[in-house]
């Protein structure tokens, strides 16, 4: 049998990389052929899902501090992330983070880095924003090379659709922001609509994914990107769906499974390329809900880690547990 291992990340435990290994040390461990293709949504680990960061730059981060931000350009094509540069991570979370202030300038000095560096080509990966700046600062940081910036294809990977002016009232809470503050940020982002149409000619209100990473995505299409999905992009430069040709099973996953797993995601977007050639689905989470089974419909099933081997275990050890689950599942019945 030939096995396709197309996993997300289990957030904060296990990178796509390590989960995709477990599976495949499963799968060859049984006699079967393995072919490994970690994926991402356009958030965290999409880097690592292009090939991995190879130039750092010294950034602004989210709340004025200076931070290392990794980076890849490879063949004229530049890769990041933006939580490198403007994460909520880096504020040190919901808690610490100052919503009002937290800025996307270090987006923008990685984009000019890059620019200076010879790229061509730009795609940037949102999730995990600490900021609701509209990608102000990030559109003030580029400054003159805005010119350049738009010469190139700048491509931004987005795996959620909300509207710009939507954003702090969408995504405000999780970052620190009280009511009062997502009316706030609110009524700045509706300025920016104006503005950017004023300086660019680009009416970001009315972009599907405008929103993504506090309007982050509709800065930079003011700038010229293009608004893309971000798991259809990972996949497409990842060869994902030449992979799936003769597969006899496609195994997914990601820490939670749940209905959102197939809305833009990676669990969603796995599995409809893989139905579509006939190919059953397995997904390994470290949590399944009952309602992402009725989500995937039928030559889908799915594992929970916690279920069989406990949360502390599944949490501690999960690429252990995924081996050994992938390892029963595989063995003759």
């Amino acid at each position: 049998m030939r096995i396709v291992a197309a996993p997300d990340k289990f957030k904060g435990t296990a990178s796509a990389q390590d989960i995709a290994a477990a599976i495949r040390t499963a799968g060859e461990g049984a006699g079967h052929t393995v072919d490994v293709v970690p994926m991402a949504d356009g958030g965290e680990g999409t880097l690592a899902a292009l090939g991995g960061p190879n130039r750092t730059s010294t950034v602004t981060g989210p709340l004025g501090e200076l931070t290392s931000a990794e980076w890849r350009l490879d063949a004229g094509t530049a890769a990041f992330e933006m939580a490198q540069a403007s994460g909520l991570v880096l504020a040190g979370g919901k808690e610490h983070n100052d919503p009002m202030a937290a800025t996307t300038t270090g987006v923008g000095e990685i984009l000019v880095a890059a620019l200076d560096a010879g790229a061509n080509r730009i795609i940037v990966g949102l999730g995990g924003s600490a900021t609701t700046d509209g990608g102000l600062g990030a559109v003030e940081a580029v400054g003159e090379a805005a010119g350049r910036l738009a010469e190139i294809e700048l491509l931004v990977a987005c795996d959620v659709r909300t509207q710009f002016t939507d954003a702090a009232a969408v995504f405000g809470p999780q970052k620190g922001a009280s009511p009062v503050q997502v009316e706030e940020l609110t009524d700045r982002l509706v300025a920016l609509v104006g503005a950017y149409n004023d300086r660019f000619g680009v009416d970001v209100s009315t972009l599907e994914r405008a929103g993504a990473a506090g309007g982050l995505a509709g800065g930079l299409a003011a700038l010229g990107a293009r608004l893309v999905d971000g798991f259809g992009l990972v996949a497409e430069i990842a060869g994902l769906d030449a992979a799936l040709d003769g597969a006899d099973l496609v195994v997914t996953g990601e820490g939670l499974l749940d209905e959102e797993s197939f809305n833009g995601k990676v669990v969603g977007g796995v599995t409809e390329l893989a139905k579509a050639k006939g190919i059953p689905v397995l997904a390994i989470a470290g949590h399944v809900l009952d309602e992402a089974l009725a989500a995937a419909g039928d030559d889908f099933e799915a594992i929970s880690l916690t279920t069989q081997f406990g949360q502390d275990e599944a949490m501690s050890n999960p690429t252990t547990c995924i081996h050994e689950a992938v390892t029963a599942y595989l063995a003759p019945r």
